[in-house]
This record gives structure tokens, C-alpha cells and sequence, in this order.
């Protein structure tokens, strides 16, 4: 029997029409596209993800689906691994080409994808897969890096014709057999704690930030309830390919020349660089997701203490900035990155707890972006051997950045009695004052785990004593080497 020739769009973090190259190229070809995403169980049950994740990926695809109603066609959602889906329909079809973006993913997604290569190169299928987000795969050097990701922002959108498509209806029957089980209810779910998935929020946020919120945006970035509203929000639609880098920049760019307000937009602007900046290093060294990038931090071991951790991660460890973050965090699956970066000095630090605990704070967050999130890590924990040691003090913390408490009040509402003269450090408080604010330290909100300024002392102390060694300077300077270009990265170590 002779199988029907097709070209297959695989859509993975990259859940939008709008500059998509895989499309883009696949439109071009003279071949009936089939179209499909895969829910795949070995990537969901990992230890990175979270059912936030899936249900702003199912919000994404309903709204997609909606978009190819209107073309009586649809993308053929399975809730089965991605190899064994391809290896199905090679049996019923002959699959010449296949069109998706790189992913700067996981270790999972990563050896996935090594075996699809494999699959496709013994079956004679063409795999054509095109660059995300500006991130260049197999890159030798970080000298020219800028001028081509710049290049790459400013290069033409890749915009399909719609009135031009071949789509296939795939046969019912076999996908019945291959589609899977129904997804958690959980998914399907709408949770408006959350940011909602799909295109049209991408846009509906970036648009409210260039015309109108982005005034505050240097203002408010580092405060944990005006960035809610003052930041663009939009980096959950980046994480899951809703928009493009690419549209983001250029959009920006468009509102840039007639602004009021160039220092806030010019300030957003780095930041999408320094977004690609972190997932090329993840994509040039990927095993940062489980090793110390500085190996002689291999020397420096840290016990795991379950108590600490838990307490750390349910809001329970008596310091109020540090539990109202994490209570917000699991309650909206954001808080802005001083915060984040405040709650993970915390953890590695005051807590004394290894970095690579943090799949954690991958579950946790909603724009869960690995390539930013390993690096970024590494990097706040002190173990690249190239960045400023940064030991956050929380207190200082919560004083500079919620002044009124307010953040505070939200998200500890045991706490909602107390005068902002003691919002910061209630365990200030006397028994006497205690009762009259109705809360009992120890019972109703707990007593520091840990001492803040000894800690942070010790922590200090160890880490810099560390950073002499020549061992971390030998590797420090192999980091250097393979990641830094040294005429601009360096100002972004300088701040970081």
C-alpha cells in the first residue's frame, strides 16, 4: 500500500500563528501539514513541572484551536510521548519533513529529541528545525553573539498566508488509538489566580505595557505589589512561545521612538537581551541543570534539612518578606526577579541549602523558563566563580521594598493586625504588644528558623574564603572563556 506523503508542524514552546517559522516553511512545501502537540507524561511528571505549566499550555491551544475552527482544521493534541506519536503515524503515512523551533529545554526534552533525530535519520525524514528565540545552537564562540541576536530581532517577521493552507485530516480511527487518556481535570481547568495562556493575552499585556504601564516600570520593578501592574508580565507568554522575541522587540522599538519615557522602555530592552544572554549559556552548557558550572564547587557540599526546606516553602519561616513571597508564589505563580532573587539568597544562604534543591521554584513559577532558570540560579547561588557573591539581606529587603507592609498584609493575613512599626520583624514584639495586635508568635505565625545576620555573617565568610581558592579561579576563568564576551557580558556581571 502507498502512504500518503505529509509534512508534520510540531508545535512545543512555540504555541502561536504569529512569526513562526516551522509554519512559515511548512506552508511552502507541497505536502498536505499535519499539525500536532504532545502532552508527553514522561515531561509532566518530571521533576520541573507543575500543573500550572500544563493548564497555561492547554489555555494556549484552545485558543488556537479556536483560530482553526474557523479553517475546519485543528492541531492534533496527544497525550502520549512525542517519539512514540511520530513512530505511529510513520507507519500510516510517509513523513517527509518535519517542522518545529530548537528547544532550549530540559534534560528530558533534550534526549527526546536526540532520539527523534535518530528516528528520523534511519527513516529518511527531513527534520528542519529553526532558531528560538535568537539563540544559536552549536555556537563556538560568544564574540559576535550581540550583533547576531540583534540581527535576528531585526530580521523580518516570518508571517503565513492563511488563505493559502494544505492541512490534513488525520485518520480518526488512528488518532483515537494514539491521542491518550483525557488530561487531569485540573488543566482543563480555569484558575484565575493565574495569568490565562494563549496569543491574544501575549498581546493584550505587551500592548497595556508599551502605552501605558511602562511608566513606572524602572520605578516599580523591584517592589513585590507595584510590579504586579508596574512590570510587563508578559514573560509566561515568552516561556511558552505565545509571542515571539522577536515581535516583542520590534513592538518595542515602534513605541520607543515616540516615547515619554525612553529610560524605562530602554531598561525593559536590555532585559529581553539579557533573557536570550541566560538561555545561551543553558543551550552552550546545558548540564547546568544538574552541576555546579564552577566544578571545584563540587568541594563545597551542603546537608539537606528537610525542616528548613518545608518551612522555607510553605511561608513558614517567620520572616515575613520570605513567606509572603513564597505564599504569593504558590497562590499566582509570580513574583518579580528582586524577590526572586531575594528568596533563593535565602535559601542558598541563610539557609545553607544546595541550589539544586530549587526544581522547587521551577514548579512554582508560571513563566518557568529553563534556560533562565538554571543559569540564573547558579549565578544568585555563588557557584559560578565568575559573579558577585550577592547575600541578600531580607530585612533591608522588605523595609526598602514594602515599606508599608502592604505586600506583607496580603499574603500573611495572620499579620494583618500589626502596625507597619513592626510589620518587618514581629518577633520585635512583646507579649503585651502581641496581644493587643491579636497575634501570638509561635502559635498564630512563627518565630524565626534561623537568624538573619549570623547566617548571612557565615555564609559570607564561607563563600568568600571559597572564592580565594585556586581551584575556583582555575575554573572561573574555563566559565570566562566558554561564556563570557568579554566586551559587553562583562557589564552584565558588574550588575548582576
Amino acid at each position: 500500500m502507498i502512504k500518503e506523503e505529509i509534512a508534520v508542524v510540531w508545535f512545543k514552546r512555540d504555541l502561536r500563528f504569529t512569526d513562526h517559522a516551522p509554519l512559515y516553511y511548512a506552508q511552502q512545501q507541497f505536502l498536505p501539514v499535519l499539525l500536532i502537540y504532545c502532552f508527553e507524561p514522561s515531561i509532566m511528571s518530571a521533576h520541573d513541572s507543575d500543573i500550572r505549566h500544563w493548564r497555561f499550555v492547554y489555555q494556549s491551544l484552545k485558543e488556537m484551536q479556536a483560530k482553526l475552527a474557523e479553517l475546519k482544521t485543528e492541531i492534533y493534541i496527544f497525550h502520549n510521548e512525542a517519539n512514540e506519536v511520530f513512530k505511529k503515524l510513520a507507519d500510516s503515512y510517509t513523513i517527509k519533513l518535519i517542522f518545529s523551533h530548537q528547544e532550549i529545554g530540559n534534560r528530558l526534552t533534550y534526549d527526546r529529541d536526540i532520539e527523534l533525530a535518530k528516528f528520523c535519520k534511519l527513516g529518511g525524514i527531513k527534520w528542519r528545525e529553526y532558531q528560538h528565540n535568537g539563540v544559536i545552537r552549536k555556537l563556538n564562540s560568544r564574540k559576535e553573539w550581540e550583533k547576531r541576536w540583534k540581527s535576528t530581532m531585526e530580521e523580518t517577521p516570518k508571517i503565513v498566508d492563511e488563505t493559502k493552507w494544505n492541512f490534513l485530516e488525520l485518520n480518526r480511527g488512528l488518532y483515537n488509538d494514539l491521542k491518550g487518556e483525557e488530561l487531569n481535570s485540573e488543566i482543563r481547568s480555569h484558575d484565575k489566580s493565574f495569568q490565562s495562556g494563549g496569543e491574544s493575552y501575549a498581546w493584550r499585556y505587551l500592548d497595556s505595557f508599551l502605552k501605558e504601564r511602562h511608566v513606572n516600570y524602572s520605578k516599580f520593578i523591584s517592589k513585590p505589589a507595584a510590579s504586579r501592574k508596574g512590570c510587563s508580565r508578559i514573560s509566561p507568554y515568552l516561556s511558552y512561545g505565545n509571542i515571539s522575541m522577536r515581535m516583542v522587540y520590534q513592538y518595542t522599538m515602534q513605541h520607543y521612538t515616540k516615547s515619554l519615557n525612553k529610560r524605562s522602555l530602554s531598561n525593559f530592552i536590555s532585559r529581553l537581551h539579557w533573557h536570550c544572554h541566560f538561555m545561551q549559556k543553558f543551550e552552550d552548557e546545558c548540564r547546568m541543570e544538574f552541576e555546579n558550572v564552577n566544578r571545584a564547587y563540587d568541594m563545597m557540599p551542603k546537608e539537606r534539612n528537610e525542616e528548613l526546606i518545608s518551612a522555607w516553602k510553605l511561608g513558614q519561616t517567620g520572616i515575613p518578606i520570605v513567606d509572603a513571597c513564597m505564599r504569593c508564589l504558590v497562590a499566582t505563580g509570580y513574583i518579580n526577579f528582586r524577590m526572586r532573587a531575594m528568596i533563593v539568597s535565602f535559601f542558598v544562604y541563610n539557609l545553607w541549602q544546595d541550589w539544586r534543591e530549587l526544581h522547587i521554584l521551577a514548579r512554582l513559577f508560571l513563566d518557568y523558563e529553563p534556560g533562565i532558570h538554571y543559569p540564573q540560579l547558579q549565578m544568585q547561588a555563588g557557584v559560578t566563580g565568575i559573579n558577585t557573591i550577592r547575600i541578600y539581606n531580607p530585612i533591608k529587603n522588605s523595609y526598602e521594598h514594602d515599606a508599608e507592609g502592604i505586600f506583607i498584609k496580603t499574603w500573611l493575613p495572620e499579620l494583618k493586625n500589626i502596625p507597619v512599626s513592626f510589620i518587618h520583624e514581629p518577633w520585635t514584639m512583646s507579649a503585651l504588644e502581641q496581644e493587643i495586635y491579636q497575634v501570638r508568635l509561635g502559635l498564630d505565625y512563627p518565630m524565626p528558623i534561623i537568624d538573619i545576620e549570623e547566617t548571612n555573617k557565615t555564609a559570607r565568610d564561607i563563600m568568600w574564603s571559597f572564592r580565594k581558592t585556586e581551584s575556583v579561579k582555575l575554573e572561573g576563568k574555563k566559565v570566562l572563556e566558554k561564556h563570557v564576551n568579554m566586551s559587553s557580558d562583562l557589564k552584565t556581571r558588574k550588575k548582576s
